[in-house]
This record gives structure tokens, sequence and C-alpha cells, in this order.
């Protein structure tokens, strides 16, 4: 189906998933644009696989990729995309599942990629920033995005940032078979690789908010592979 397909990789989010599809279907049914939310399941144990069917047969424009495994962020969202494209989707997202990004700025982002080829919700753009994080988390990002974009040399605030609409021909463009990064480096990759082809990025102001339930995916070795993904994305160039 043509239009904007919005990705939500999810694991063990039974808490946040019903609740997030039934507060976003109205953002997307409010563009006019024909509208899919795939949701893609890393075999959760806690029955979000199951929320997710449920939420399909009840729901048209939500359908739903299971895995057998959890294989990582990146991992879920190459598997949505390769659907999205499949499919013929115009648009494809990328929103986490845990109300870290507002639904109300689904919108917001489409209209941005009316006029760029990649529209990146930013924590940093001015007008942007973070509830209810803690002094030394604020740092960790901040300084984090701050490496990343002295290392690779891009003008992107956010490059950690997974709240994205793309458009079509970025992903057609990116050689996504050579992306293997999850997690905080699998969002820089992509972006980084976006504009090393020349493609426009604009960054939307958004808040970001602590998820609402349920625990962090976020641990040292997803925060140690965006260290050392951005040196070898360098070193590679």
């Amino acid at each position: 189906m043509p239009g904007v397909w919005l990705i939500l990789p999810t694991y063990n989010e039974a808490d946040n998933l019903d609740q997030l599809v039934r507060a976003v279907l109205p953002q997307l049914e409010g563009t006019g644009l024909p509208h899919t939310i795939l949701v893609v399941d890393d075999g959760s144990p806690d029955g979000t696989g199951e929320i997710a069917d449920r939420l399909a047969a009840e729901l048209s424009p939500v359908r739903v990729l299971h895995r057998a495994r959890k294989q990582g962020l990146g991992r879920a969202y190459l598997a949505g995309f390769e659907m999205a494209l499949g499919a013929g989707a115009n648009l494809v997202m990328e929103m986490d599942a845990d109300f870290s990004h507002d639904p109300a700025d689904v919108p917001r982002l489409i209209a941005a990629a009316g006029a760029a080829d990649l529209a990146l919700g930013s924590r940093y753009e001015p007008g942007g920033g973070v509830e209810n994080w803690g002094l030394a988390r604020r740092l960790v990002s901040r300084g984090g995005c701050a490496y990343a974009r002295l290392v690779l040399g891009v003008p992107v605030r956010d490059l950690t940032g997974g709240f994205k609409c793309f458009n079509r021909r970025v992903l057609e463009t990116l050689d996504l078979s050579g992306v293997h990064a999850n997690g905080y480096g699998f969002q820089i990759e992509l972006t980084y690789k976006a504009v090393r082809a020349g493609c426009t990025v604009t960054e939307v102001p958004i808040v970001f908010r602590q998820r609402r339930t349920g625990v962090s995916k976020m641990t040292p070795p997803i925060a140690l592979e965006a260290v050392w993904k951005v040196l070898a994305l360098r070193l590679r160039r």
C-alpha cells in the first residue's frame, strides 16, 4: 500500500503498544494520506506480539511482522523498511513504541518530509528538548551527539535521534544491506549515510520524554557500539 508507513519495533512493550497505536492512528488519519502501522515484534515474551495481532484484527491500517527472537533495533527497522518498500510506501517513518516520541508530532514530520529527503525529530534543534531526564543522561546524550557530529563532520544536531520520516528515494539510494549497527549506532549510521549520499535533511524540533512504563532498551554495549561505529564510519570514509 502506498502512502505513509510507520514502523514500530517492539520488544516487551505490552504496557504501551495498544495505547500508542490508538493515539497515533488519528494523527495519521489527519494527514489525509494512505497510512499503515507496521509493528515489528522480536518475539517479546510479555505478550506484545499477541497484542499486535489483536490490534491488526481490529484496525485495518495495522500490520504485524513477527520475528523469532530479539535481533536488535537496527535489524527490526531494516526488516520493516523492506516490507514497506515492497508494498509501495512513499514515506517510511521510525518511532519509538514507548511514548518517548509524541504521536502529535507525527504530522509535523510528514509535512517536513515534503520539502526534504529526510525529516528528523530533533531534541537539539532550537525549540526542542527533553523531559524527565537526570543530569547524567542529559550529558551523555548531548556529548554523544556532539562527538558524532564532530568526528563525522555533518551538520545535524541530533544524530542519535530515532524519530524520522524518510522519503522512499532515500532508502532506495542507501545500501541498506551494508548497515550493521543497532541502537544509537544504527540511527547515526543511517543519517550519516543519507547526508553523504547528498540527501537533504531537515530537523524538526520535538520534546523527547522518558518512557511511560517498562524498561529502557539502552544498555552499555549499545552505547559503546555507537562510539566505535562513529569511528568506523569516519575511517571508512
